[in-house]
Order: C-alpha cells, then sequence, then structure tokens
C-alpha cells in the first residue's frame, strides 16, 4: 500500500509523526512525505521533522506568504502533479489548513481516494477560512477519522450516515494526544527552555496568538496586546511570536511590554505548557494541549471551536477582546480543576487509524 500525507503546518507535523511511527512496523506499506511549506519559519517546520524524528519530506513545495486563493491555487497545482507521478493508493491530509483543502481537491479530481485525521470540527463560522477548509474536506474524503464524539455526532448531523454518501467515518481519540504522551518523555529529558528562560519555578501565563481574524485587525490585536500586558503585572507573559503576528505588531506600532520569543519547537513548547499555570490561545492545537497536560485556559475566538473542553469548563471561550480577556484570566482559577476525563481517547489513536485504513484497502482490493 502506498499512502502520500500532505502536511505545512505546525500541528500537522505533530499529528504526522504518530502515524508516521505506526507505519515504521509495517514494511509493506510507503508513505511518501509532502511539505507544501506553508509554515516555513525554521522553528515552526525544519525542527519538529527533527525532534519527532519524522521522515524528511520527500518533496518540499515551499508556497507560503501568499492570500488564501493564490497559495491553495499554487497547492493544488503542484500537489496535483506529484500525485500524477507517485499514483498513492491513498491521500493522508490533517486538520483544516490551506494545504489540507488544496491537497484534496487535488486527489477528489484524479479520483485517489482521501483519508481527513481531525474530521467534524466545527465551529460555524463561516468568516474562519479553517472552518470553510474542514466542511469541504470532510465531504470530500472517503475516511474521516474524528477526535471526539462531538465531531462524530457533527457528521452524523450533516448526513454522512447516509449509506448513498459512501463515506465511512470514525472515532479513535486525538493522534495529539498520542503524540503528546509519546513525547513528554523525551521533552523531559531534552528541552532546557524553562531554565534559559529564568521561569523554573515561577509562576507565569503561556500566550499564543496566530489566527488572521486576530491579527489583521488593528482594533482587535490592540486590544489583545494591551490586555496581555496588564496581565502581564500579576502573572508574567510569556509568547512564541508567530511570524504573522509579528510583523502585525510591527505594522501596527504596537508595543507589548511582556516577554516575547522565537517561535519554538515540540519539545520546548511540551515543557512551556507543563510548566505554565495557565494558556491563552487562538490555536485549537494549543487548547487541547493544555488539557493534555491539565492546565486551564483561555480560547481567543468568537465561537466555540473545542465545546468538549468549554461545555466541561475546562477551557472558557471568549470574543478577542481586550477586556473581556482580563476578566476571563481574573477568572481563570474557576475552571475545571479535575482532568482525569478522556475526552479525546486513550493515547491510541494512530495505531487504530491506521489498522482501519489497512482494513480498508484489503477490502478495495479483494473487492468486497
Amino acid at each position: 500500500m502506498k499512502l502520500l500525507t500532505v502536511v505545512g503546518a505546525r500541528p500537522q507535523f505533530v499529528k504526522a509523526a504518530v502515524l508516521s511511527r505506526a507505519i515504521k512496523g509495517h514494511d509493506d506499506i510507503q508513505d511518501i512525505i509532502v511539505h507544501t511549506g506553508q509554515h516555513f519559519d525554521k522553528n515552526m517546520s525544519d525542527v519538529f521533522f527533527d525532534e519527532m524524528e519524522i521522515p524528511k519530506p520527500n518533496y518540499f513545495l515551499d508556497i507560503n506568504g501568499l492570500n488564501h486563493g493564490a497559495m491553495t491555487g499554487r497547492m493544488l497545482e503542484e500537489i496535483e502533479k506529484l500525485l500524477l507521478v507517485e499514483k498513492p493508493d491513498y491521500l493522508i491530509v490533517y486538520g483544516d489548513t490551506n494545504s489540507t483543502l488544496a491537497a484534496v481537491l487535488a486527489a477528489k479530481k484524479l479520483h485517489i481516494r482521501t483519508i481527513h485525521v481531525e474530521a467534524g470540527v466545527r465551529n460555524y463560522d463561516d468568516t474562519m477560512p479553517e472552518e470553510v477548509n474542514r466542511y469541504l474536506v470532510d465531504r470530500m474524503a472517503e475516511l474521516n477519522f474524528c477526535c471526539t464524539s462531538v465531531g462524530m455526532d457533527n457528521l452524523i448531523s450533516e448526513g454522512f450516515g447516509k449509506p448513498e454518501m459512501k463515506r465511512e467515518m470514525y472515532n479513535f481519540g486525538d493522534v495529539m494526544y498520542d503524540a503528546a504522551k509519546f513525547y513528554e518523555k523525551k521533552s523531559d529529558e531534552n528541552s532546557d527552555i524553562v531554565a534559559a528562560q529564568g521561569l523554573t519555578g515561577k509562576s507565569y501565563t503561556l500566550c499564543t496568538v496566530h489566527r488572521a481574524g486576530n491579527t489583521d485587525n488593528q482594533e482587535i490585536l490592540s486590544g489583545i496586546i494591551s490586555a496581555l500586558n496588564t496581565i502581564n503585572e500579576t502573572s508574567p507573559v510569556i509568547l512564541p511570536l508567530h511570524p504573522r503576528t509579528k510583523a502585525k505588531i510591527e505594522a501596527f506600532g504596537l508595543n507589548p511590554t511582556f516577554r516575547i520569543i522565537d517561535p519554538v519547537g515540540y519539545l520546548d513548547m511540551i515543557q512551556l505548557i507543563k510548566n505554565a499555570s495557565n494558556v491563552i490561545t487562538d490555536s485549537g492545537g494549543l487548547v487541547r494541549e493544555a488539557y493534555f497536560f491539565k492546565k486551564p485556559s483561555v480560547l481567543l475566538l468568537e465561537k466555540k471551536l473545542w465545546p468538549e473542553l468549554s461545555d466541561a469548563n475546562y477551557s472558557v471561550n471568549i470574543p478577542p477582546d481586550g477586556k473581556q480577556l482580563i476578566d476571563a484570566f481574573n477568572n481563570i482559577g474557576q475552571l475545571n480543576k479535575d482532568f482525569s476525563t478522556s475526552i479525546f481517547g486513550d493515547g491510541t489513536a494512530g495505531e487504530k487509524i491506521l489498522s482501519k485504513i489497512i482494513e480498508h484497502y484489503n477490502r478495495s482490493i479483494s473487492g468486497s
């Protein structure tokens, strides 16, 4: 069986590492890795392949820094060329990026079966490009693997269970949880970022901000930075700065008074999460990682992205508004402190997903 995996952003490298590790035990499976280049900063790309021991990409497309339409179009064109050369049995994609959408569109036109890992996520905000990508990718994929029962319910409510859809969907848990469990020990042994930042034994707030809706609007980003400056007075804020956010902070002439550091690798990020008191983010990946490592969090999005977390009071979901951010931070101590639940599975999603892919492949070649 031949697989072709397309990745382009930090969370996708983390997720791909899980399946890549599972595939290593199967000599009869070939996995061709394509890196679109969507995240092009070395600390947001290359370091992940090194730390997580993912095989180096077979192809690097170096497509980045473009508007959504241009980026997606360029990726679609280049990925189609690779699919025609490699002729895989399946395309594997993760999450909701432009890389994901472009790859699935290319595969669908060539009648190549598609596997979507992290299917069924919805927050019903069509102004978010990621939400549009989710709808389209789920609809085109033959195999949809959800992270939680909520994702499954979303697909069922959209008619995915109808026989005429000829789609299969499963909930085996979140491969990001697999990764967090597997790499935690390696992070403990190899990362010294907490000590290097002088944070050992100290209380601090870990923050990330990167979404276009939160960074491209000067009023919104100014409010977030101002709120973080206020929070920093009582709980030191440390923010690994995404290139998008860095450019906008400079363009808008904003003045962060909290600590800003360069983007970090996965092992360093695990340590920053584990040693933080709490997390503020607009990342759907980081808010889950905060839960994995038992940290309360604030998610800066207009509509709920992971209701599994906010409904259970592990995280508070607020619009990207400075005043609401300060209020949410001041009340973060009231969030649920019992992290004994298993919302995202048992840490074996990768093996289960691969087993189902193999089963599907064997059924297809036997004609059953």
